[in-house]
């Protein structure tokens, strides 16, 4: 394996898939079946990469670890993380191997058909790859892995979180691989799913309250339930859930707003960590403006945008 070293340590440590995200969107209505006139566009993406770019973007100290080809995309990435600020250090670049993709068909509304996900390298993301990793991970003060990761890092990485004491943030990427979350979530301060990906993790449970009620119980402090236009719900154990609405925006493109809103969350966390609905706050403002770009993640976005929401 090749190893990418720069930075030796940063604050936020985001841990899962990098890859080439295209977006094909139709210039009429969708028809199934048939050819459909459209336009592509190429850019960077995988939920974890897209977290630490807004992250980095925000100005805040930011580690991406993550797995990808010794190709000409990888390169690219790597290229690109790095003008950015965000660390590869501990990031594998596998041999004879094509970097990760992510092809998202979008109707002539900006709204996302089908997703297809190639992004095989992640599986060697493994509890004995991540050991490499430990002593800078063991400093950060937030870590977030997306569930592109095999089950058996997710539980490692858990573990780890109850033994250092650290905040970890869980992204659920896709119903299909909720199940690489264990029974056993202790450890896991702050889990962001949507409600397709709620039902599919909990499909017994009646209704939000049964489900988030045996989340906690399962030993997960905080559960932020996205719902697109409708907002997010977010409940802390042992209080209530609230429900935060979003606001009404033109939307250019959703491609990225949820990893968006998945970055405010965790900016807002390292500020308050007890403060789940600030967070949430955040993160519906970033995602708001991600959603008014074609851009996967928003070019202008700066540290003076965070410092504002101080404000808010």
């Amino acid at each position: 394996m090749n190893w990418h070293k720069d930075a030796p340590h940063a604050d936020l440590v985001c841990i899962g898939g990098a890859n080439i995200d295209r977006k094909l969107r139709t210039l009429a209505t969708l028809q199934m079946g048939t050819s459909n006139p459209s336009v592509q566009v190429e850019a960077f993406g995988g939920v974890a990469r897209n977290v630490a770019e807004n992250l980095a973007r925000l100005g805040l100290p930011t580690q991406l670890i993550s797995a990808m080809g010794d190709d000409a995309a990888g390169s690219a990435l790597l290229a690109q993380a790095a003008s950015i600020g965000v660390s590869t250090q501990h990031t594998w670049v596998a041999p004879d191997a094509a970097t990760g993709s992510y092809t998202a068909v979008l109707d002539d509304r900006g709204q996302m058909v089908l997703a297809l996900a190639a992004m095989p390298l992640t599986d060697q993301l493994t509890p004995q790859f991540l050991e490499q990793s430990s002593a800078q991970r063991r400093l950060a003060r937030l870590t977030v892995l997306d569930l592109n990761l095999p089950a058996i890092s997710v539980a490692a990485l858990l573990a780890e979180a109850r033994e250092w004491g650290r905040a970890l943030v869980a992204v659920a990427v896709s119903e299909p691989k909720m199940d690489r979350l264990p029974q056993d979530l202790r450890g896991l301060q702050c889990l962001i799913l949507n409600r397709g990906e709620l039902q599919a993790l909990l499909p017994a449970a009646t209704d939000d309250t049964e489900a988030f009620a045996t989340l906690h119980g399962r030993g997960v402090r905080q559960i932020v339930l996205t719902q697109g236009a409708a907002g997010v719900v977010c409940s802390q154990a042992g209080e209530d859930a609230r429900h935060l609405p979003a606001a009404a925006v033109e939307v250019v493109d959703v491609t990225g707003a949820g990893d968006a809103f998945a970055a405010g969350v965790c900016a807002g966390l390292c500020q308050a960590p007890h403060d789940l609905a600030a967070a949430c706050r955040i993160g519906l403002r970033l995602a708001a403006l991600t959603l008014q770009t074609t851009a996967t993640v928003h070019p202008d976005l700066g540290p003076a945008w965070l410092n504002a929401q101080q404000d808010l």
